[in-house]
């Protein structure tokens, strides 16, 4: 059920994406913005999504903000894998924008889909204005210097700290960079429908921590073909993960508790939210 739910719902943000790029000039910009979005598994828009079929909320509404978080979550990636940052080449198993096209047009290609987004989340087809206004607002701060560039800020610093990040640290790091955006798209559909968002909320921290704690596990013994990027990065760099702060056994035991606690967060919904809850279990059980 949540496979193909994941599977149905990313067609669909790709469908929306190919009706507004498709709307744009035809430039490398733009063409470098398409290929940005393909691809992927499109957690973060699935979660707007769902967390709108949750509270009852239309498709045509929802997608407006799911396609909004791909966008942004699509021009993060294109920054982050500049030479400036972490230096990638390769992206969903294809090269990099930058690599692509050139470091200028990936810039410009991340600066047109950060600023896509919050277009999105104002358009009129997603509901009365003060919906729109708390959907822009907590996204601009989910994504700037108070959630994912805080994250990514703190992990460009940990590069040249004089002693690894603690635990606790390395936390407070992923809370942005990784949780931040995961807990807007959870709580999107509750501020689509102004219902209460705190159990959503609670549900998408832990599947945050979770996801990032599985990512290091996954950037220690994963498969670099499925996961189409560069793998052992972390390790080669000498930087502080949660698998060589914890160990790989006690990472993997503490992204199973997290889950736990993600899907008794939403209890209260019913069967409503299973789809929901096998969303986190699949953030550990993934390949790539």
């Amino acid at each position: 059920m949540f496979r193909d739910r994941l599977a149905q719902d990313a067609a669909f943000i790709q469908d929306h994406f190919n009706t507004v790029l498709g709307a744009l000039d035809d430039l490398d910009v733009t063409r470098a913005m398409a290929y940005a979005t393909e691809g992927g598994k499109r957690l973060r828009g699935f979660l707007v999504l769902e967390s709108a079929r949750l509270h009852g909320v239309d498709a045509d509404r929802a997608i407006w903000p799911a396609t909004a978080i791909e966008a942004l979550h699509a021009y993060s990636l294109v920054h982050d894998d500049l030479p400036c940052m972490d230096d990638d080449d390769l992206r969903r198993g294809r090269p990099t924008v930058h690599v692509k096209w050139d470091e200028g047009t990936a810039v410009l290609t991340g600066d047109a889909l950060q600023t896509l987004a919050f277009e999105l989340c104002a358009r009129a087809e997603v509901g009365e204005a003060a919906i729109r206004a708390d959907l822009t607002l907590t996204l601009a701060k989910a994504s700037g210097a108070q959630g994912m560039v805080l994250g990514q800020a703190l992990d460009i610093a940990a590069e040249t700290a004089a002693s690894p990040l603690t635990l606790d640290q390395i936390t407070r790091l992923q809370a942005g960079k990784t949780g931040a955006l995961i807990e807007w798209s959870a709580c999107a559909g509750a501020r689509l429908a102004q219902a209460g968002a705190d159990p959503l909320r609670h549900y998408a921290r832990a599947l945050g921590l979770a996801f990032q704690i599985a990512d290091d596990i996954l950037d220690v013994e994963g498969d670099a073909e499925k996961a189409g990027k560069r793998l052992q990065k972390d390790a080669q760099a000498g930087k502080a993960t949660f698998v060589s702060l914890l160990g790989l056994e006690a990472a993997k035991a503490r992204a199973a508790e997290l889950v736990d606690q993600a899907c008794a967060a939403l209890d209260g919904y019913g069967p409503a939210a299973e789809t929901l809850k096998d969303a986190a279990r699949f953030v550990i059980a993934r390949d790539s």
